[in-house]
């Protein structure tokens, strides 16, 4: 995923996020939604389970919060004793307590943006069922093109569409040959375009593939309007900047939309200049209520200068920060190594089960970046004592990082980098003891298991190597540190969905993918909590719930380490408390 310029439409967000208001919640549990949120003097929870997610302390009856940290944990008799006299008591009904949970990876800013585009997700998600259901859709929305000149449309899916392939050119000039439309992929690795977006990006038959995408074509030589990887950015580049006002106006509601499901730490993953600027703006205007971990692109900033530095022609390398200033902080710089399994743009070491229109039976994907160049950037990042995050879906790609890694630490020193492999969707055994060896942490994209565990199964990988994506279960065996997320747009911000399918494995037919490599509750819930907490080198300020920690909360409908393992997803998010102020709530 990186970053993209899409033509927004604010009412379109309202619409979708408008129901999940900020509200505080006075001692009694009753809702004032007119109220805003307010830190309470001492605020004492009690009455339900508490999972603290503190192996030395795995759970409490009570726990207390005074000015946004946690001051008490324990039996309830300890806790009043130390919240005293006059503390605000909260029933929490039986209802479960646990950290608030963390957005180990996703897009804040490209999730905001996503939403003036034309919603063709399949269902549960949208309504494209069919390529005809998408031209209709649009063919719906083609006046929303007037004032930017575009029609943008996002998350089709080849995979779970009756057609069984991407939109075409052809498909799409059915919508019209005078607008330009360009539509993105689920994945975020491919797009789909119809004559007219051909033309303004100026491919044609006589344009050559450039470095790390495909260009693809039909049976005469002529671009099909599907571009792959790189490819895209001909087009990306050719559509209208977001304003910053826009994208100011869309950070609060996308916020909610996050909060909606628990979460109080975001990540805004591979940005670029523009979407950095516009956050920390943001910040400075106190518009941001949850943390925002920021990575900026690599490729978009210039190692070899610093900040201010004439002489460069990009921008400067970005300056990390191990604190917030106003719930936003650089964290790391992202490189992105390969594509994604789903739209068969993955580096594999073996070829695909069934490869994509115009490959051969030995097709394995492609990298991005040649060796030296992912070298290069690594060095890069430890020079400049950045965090590194790397997307690295296919086992090629993962031996590619892992390469880097080891030689960039053979020319910079060891340290506790914590390096991150981001998707880490088809790690062989092998690499794991890599990666253990190293420090890194692979941060799963478990959500596939549901999503894309049948097209995975059946037209990707085949059953054995599918039934291994995601390999939690031997993470645990081996004592490794690890997270799991949604890569929000890609699917919604759902944590107890995530939860869920690390814990399930069960497709959207109904199937299990890889009994083996499921794991117990406790060690999925740790991947979104404090271990995506020691992802982000903040595990001393939140991540479980421990005396002196951040009073970052959230609270469940339901225990999900006692409930029956198939009912995790339909736990609702009650209430998600940030820093001590309730930032979502809902009638309990």
């Amino acid at each position: 995923m990186n970053n993209i310029k899409i033509v927004i439409s604010i009412l379109c967000l309202g619409l979708m996020l408008g129901a999940c208001s900020r509200s505080s919640r006075d001692a009694d549990n009753t809702l004032d939604a007119a109220a805003p949120a307010q830190v309470t003097d001492t605020v004492v929870y009690s009455g339900g389970p508490i999972i603290t997610v503190n192996d030395d302390q795995p759970d409490a009856a009570a726990v207390a919060v005074r000015a946004g940290l946690i001051i008490a944990v324990g039996t309830e008799d300890e806790v009043l004793a130390a919240a005293g006299t006059g503390a605000n008591r909260i029933n929490l009904k039986g209802n479960t307590l646990v950290p608030g949970l963390i957005d180990a990876h996703g897009h804040l800013t490209f999730t905001a943006m996503n939403q003036g585009s034309v919603n063709l997700s399949s269902p549960p998600v949208g309504t494209a069922e069919t390529i005809e259901d998408i031209v209709n859709l649009l063919t719906a929305r083609l006046g929303d093109a007037d004032a930017s000149g575009w029609l943008t449309g996002w998350g089709y899916d080849d995979s779970l569409l009756a057609d069984q392939r991407h939109p075409t050119r052809e498909d799409l000039d059915k919508v019209s040959t005078e607008v330009p439309i360009v539509l993105r992929h689920v994945s975020g690795h491919l797009a789909a375009c119809n004559s007219k977006c051909l033309e303004v990006a100026g491919i044609d038959a006589d344009t050559p593939d450039p470095q790390g995408g495909i260009i693809r074509r039909d049976d005469a030589g002529k671009a099909d309007g599907v571009l792959e990887e790189t490819a895209m950015w001909m087009v990306f580049a050719k559509l209208p900047a977001v304003t910053p006002e826009q994208l100011l106006g869309l950070l609060v509601p996308t916020q909610e939309f996050y909060a909606r499901h628990g979460i109080t730490t975001v990540q805004d993953g591979a940005l670029g200049p523009n979407e950095l600027g516009i956050l920390e703006r943001a910040a400075a205007e106190n518009m941001l209520y949850l943390d925002v971990t920021a990575f900026p692109y690599m490729q978009t900033v210039d190692a070899s200068h610093g900040a201010g530095d004439a002489e460069s022609t990009q921008p400067a390398y970005p300056q990390y920060s191990a604190t917030y200033n106003n719930n936003f902080r650089i964290a790391g710089v992202k490189l992105v190594l390969d594509g994604s399994p789903q739209g068969k743009t993955a580096w594999l070491t073996k070829p695909y089960l069934h490869p994509p229109h115009g490959q051969d039976e030995n097709y394995v994907g492609y990298a991005t970046m040649e060796d030296d160049v992912v070298l290069q950037h690594v060095v890069d990042a430890y020079e400049h004592g950045m965090p590194l995050q790397a997307h690295a879906n296919g086992d090629a790609a993962a031996d590619q990082l892992i390469t880097a890694v080891r030689a960039a630490n053979d020319k910079v020193g060891e340290e506790k980098r914590r390096t991150v492999m981001i998707h880490a969707q088809t790690l062989r055994e092998d690499q794991q003891d890599a990666m253990q060896e190293l420090g890194m942490i692979p941060s799963y994209f478990s959500a596939h298991t549901f999503y894309w565990g049948d097209w995975h199964r059946d037209s990707v990988f085949g059953v054995e190597r599918a039934s291994r994506i995601s390999p939690l279960k031997t993470s645990v065996d081996r004592g490794m540190v690890f997270t799991t997320h949604n890569d929000t747009p890609i699917v919604p911000p759902d944590m107890m969905r995530l939860l869920w399918a690390s814990v399930n494995r069960v497709t959207r037919s109904g199937k299990i993918l890889g009994e083996a490599q499921r794991i117990d509750p406790l060690n999925a819930l740790k991947s979104i909590t404090i271990h995506a907490a020691y992802q982000y080198f903040e595990e001393d300020s939140k991540g479980s719930i421990e005396v002196g920690k951040r009073a970052d909360l959230t609270i469940l409908g339901d225990n999900p380490l006692t409930v029956d393992p198939m009912t995790i997803k339909d736990i609702a998010v009650l209430e998600t408390i940030k820093d001590g102020k309730t930032v979502y709530s809902k009638d309990w």
